[in-house]
């Protein structure tokens, strides 16, 4: 008898693991839905299950515990599931983008055959080792997520333009994915409740420009707070292999200008200040009237957006008027699962309502790196952009963040330093003028409680600015500023 190579024998054990994998995906779903398991004589089509002919093209097996995705929890600590009743949902959580319910691999993401992992704010991309964290749900063939934080957090900027606050920073955030006429289409709501628990005159933060508390008054040395409808956004999208094309409009929404927002980013996500390079990177992630089209082949993705150019009023409460007036494009490029490239440019019209006249040209360009082990994540990323206001001056700005969570602990750092024409404002001298001022923050979290669908956890952190001697007068020679929080989150 010949003898079979051990590398043959090898293979065909991982097949056979891979399809019994599979099978057992299949039945699960199948018990849910109330109707009989495929057979392995007959493996049955589901909505998310290409023909058999390019299934191998289209989609991995299921995986493994010894051949999980990257960022996917397999030791069970943020991984849950609820035994089903019958007539009940599935519900589990996961991070990262869990075990897809067909048994397929990596869970979907909503503009492509890619792992849902890799999906951020609006349509932006981050690493697809970043951890997915939220609660997820079947419904027929509705698949849900859920996420949110709520932080307490109290507030003390020192020097003589500083000043102390206790408030709240909080999101809701909620998504939906079916198949529909041959494609997929997503559903994405974000909320926040930051009118009432920040209140129109923002936080204190120095160094912080942008948007007004009244319609009359910029905002200085304070961070607004975000409106109660953040995205009410829908998109479709259709595949042909690892190739897909999608449509994606939000009232409001997010263009395809700049890396995804500082709250959605595994990097800057447990810093509880905004940065001061925001309205530079991504203050468009709430835009009130967006349509985005894009194409994707692999680890490439094209976009290009019509947008409103104004940022959200001092109204906080309502949804406003869309206007196309303005425009993006991004080209994003995920090489491996560990690594995020973006660069994309953007003509606002009209974007600060008190400088009706100034229109903005803005190019940025960030790069974002993931890693994900049994004890946490380790996540980072270098930002750049110009801003050119015409009329008006142009301001550069950059950023690096890095937040490492080892187990229950997260410690976290950002590197500013950007170029502001906005702190000083009316007959003052110095108004108008451009100074370049540097800000570093780093911080710590210890997580207090952990359960399936939520944490519990009690942080600090600290910050210190560099300021030109021309400053000094109104920031003091070293301005400094700190903050305690605890944060409640939704996993």
């Amino acid at each position: 008898m010949t003898r079979v190579p051990r590398r043959v024998r090898h293979r065909a054990r991982m097949i056979d693991r891979r399809f019994r994998a599979a099978l057992t995906g299949l039945a699960t779903v199948a018990a849910l839905a109330g109707v009989p398991a495929p057979s392995a004589a007959a493996p049955a089509r589901t909505p998310e299950t290409p023909a058999p002919a390019d299934s191998a093209r289209r989609r991995p097996a299921a995986r493994g515990a010894e051949d999980a995705m990257p960022g996917m929890d397999m030791g069970g600590a943020h991984h849950a599931h609820a035994a089903p009743t019958a007539g009940a949902p599935h519900v589990h959580t996961a991070t990262m983008a869990g075990m897809d319910h067909a048994g397929h691999g990596a869970m979907r993401g909503a503009l492509g055959e890619y792992p849902m992992s890799r999906e951020a704010s609006g349509t932006s991309w981050q690493p697809e080792a970043a951890p997915h964290v939220g609660l997820h749900e079947m419904r027929g063939d509705w698949t849900l997520m859920l996420h949110g934080n709520v932080d307490l957090i109290g507030d003390a900027q020192g020097g003589p333009r500083g000043d102390d606050r206790v408030f709240s920073a909080n999101m809701l955030m909620a998504m939906a994915r079916r198949p529909l006429a041959g494609g997929w289409l997503g559903l994405r709501a974000m909320t926040s409740l930051e009118p009432a628990t920040i209140g129109p005159r923002g936080y204190p933060l120095l160094l912080q420009t942008g948007e007004s508390a009244d319609g009359v008054t910029p905002l200085v040395d304070r961070q607004h707070p975000h409106d109660l409808f953040m995205e009410l956004a829908a998109s479709w999208s259709v595949s042909a292999g690892d190739a897909s094309a999608f449509v994606y409009a939000g009232l409001p929404g997010e263009p395809a200008l700049g890396p995804p927002a500082y709250m959605h980013r595994f990097s800057g996500e447990d810093v509880p200040e905004t940065p001061i390079t925001h309205h530079w990177l991504d203050s468009t992630h709430i835009t009130y009237g967006v349509v985005t089209l894009g194409a994707i082949r692999g680890a490439l993705k094209l976009e290009a957006s019509a947008f409103r150019g104004r940022e959200p009023d001092e109204r906080r409460w309502n949804l406003e008027s869309p206007k196309l007036d303005s425009y993006a494009g991004r080209v994003t490029f995920n090489p491996t699962p560990a690594w995020s490239m973006q660069g994309s440019a953007g003509r606002l019209e009209s974007p600060e309502a008190l400088e009706p006249g100034v229109d903005q040209a803005r190019v940025t360009a960030s790069i974002a790196h993931q890693t994900t082990d049994a004890r946490g994540g380790w996540g980072s990323l270098l930002a750049v952009a110009r801003a050119r206001n015409r009329p008006g001056h142009t301001l550069d700005a950059a950023l690096l963040e890095s937040t490492r969570h080892l187990g229950r602990h997260a410690v976290f750092a950002r590197l500013e330093s950007v170029e502001k024409d906005e702190l000083f404002g009316g007959s003052d001298p110095l108004a108008g003028h451009v100074f370049h001022v540097a800000k570093l923050g780093a911080g710590y979290a210890f997580e207090l409680w952990h359960a399936a669908h939520g944490s519990l956890a009690l942080g600090a952190y600290g910050s210190v600015s560099r300021v030109p001697p021309s400053l000094r007068g109104a920031y003091g020679d070293v301005p400094r500023g700190g903050m305690l929080f605890a944060r409640a989150r939704l996993r």
